[in-house]
């Protein structure tokens, strides 16, 4: 953007002034580049250590490393009833083994960490890359024994046979009567 070889330097401040003032017109044509190419980051692909050209949503990646989606839900506790009403919203961008099939049926479990648990399961909708569910779910229990548990949600396939294939959990420290919304990862079953 500018020039600061010694020569293109009168002695004045006029390169500060000029790299700082965002009034003066020059600065429309800048174009922003990526910190480890000269390609304009608009551009949707980068070069891979080999230098072909892929898309970044068609890297695809192993291990821990691997997305396995996220699961919205929506949480509130109505203390002049002692209710818990839990929400479960969405599950986007989940991922699951090609022997589920191509399009499995997925539910999800539910289960609060109580001495006894109290276990609870959405209905089963169709595998894509956002599955709404929109289910409430409702349970008198004081705040007290809340706020010390775990909220465990399981993501299982229904067809064509059951299997835990996600999970994620949430502390009820932070419980209100305020509805609060949360994104959780879903991370691979524990063994």
């Amino acid at each position: 953007v500018c020039d600061l070889r010694p020569s293109a330097l009168p002695g004045s401040l006029d390169v500060s002034r000029s790299m700082f003032d965002l009034r003066s017109p020059p600065h429309r044509f800048m174009k922003r580049y990526d910190s480890f190419s000269s390609v304009p980051s608009s551009t949707s692909s980068r070069k891979d250590s080999q230098g072909s050209n892929r898309s970044l949503d068609t890297i695809t990646l192993s291990g821990d490393e691997r997305d396995f989606g996220r699961l919205n839900v929506k949480l509130c506790y109505v203390s002049s009833v002692e209710q818990i009403w839990i929400t479960v919203l969405h599950c986007k961008d989940l991922s699951w083994p090609s022997s589920c099939g191509e399009n499995p049926h997925i539910c999800i479990k539910g289960i609060l960490t109580l001495p006894k648990p109290v276990h609870f399961k959405s209905s089963a909708k169709e595998g894509c890359n956002d599955i709404e569910f929109m289910e409430t779910f409702v349970f008198a229990i004081k705040l007290q024994s809340l706020q010390a548990v775990r909220l465990v949600f399981k993501i299982q396939t229904q067809t064509p046979r059951k299997k835990t294939i996600g999970e994620c959990s949430l502390a009820l420290r932070e419980l209100s009567s305020e509805e609060s919304s949360h994104w959780l990862d879903i991370s691979p079953p524990s063994k």
